[in-house]
């Protein structure tokens, strides 16, 4: 029997789900960003992240490594500006990794949020 399973999105609580979602929509402009119910849903290529209210989480993320949210983008170096632009703090500016380029920043809650552009070598290596 084939294997169906899927991962398809992730919900990401916040206790201002509002500065959140404006955040990632500004940074990182999804396809899609739309309300459904008390959720925001913002889509990426096929990847749904729901940003919800939820008074029982800090309002920063004590422990940011554990989770990083990945963006595979086809230019790191533009979407490092609208980071900028948006507001960050930087982990770790871009960096070239044998012709790809890497660069992890902090969202407003804390999370880490890393941007990643893969060399044509590396994607054909996948």
């Amino acid at each position: 029997m084939a294997n169906t399973t899927g991962l398809s999105g992730m919900l990401l609580a916040s206790r201002d789900p509002k500065r959140l979602a404006d955040w990632y929509s500004a940074a990182l402009e999804p396809q899609e960003d739309s309300a459904a119910d008390q959720y925001r849903v913002l889509k990426f290529r096929d990847f749904y992240l729901i940003i919800d209210s939820r008074d029982d989480v800090a309002a920063a993320n004590p422990d940011p490594a554990r989770v990083i949210l990945n963006f595979d983008v086809e230019d790191a170096r533009a979407v490092a500006k609208r980071i900028d632009d948006a507001g960050t703090r930087w982990v770790a500016p871009v960096e070239d990794r044998d012709g790809s380029l890497f660069a992890t920043a902090t969202d407003p809650d804390g999370n880490y949020v890393q941007v990643v552009q893969l060399s044509e070598e590396a994607k054909n290596s996948m």
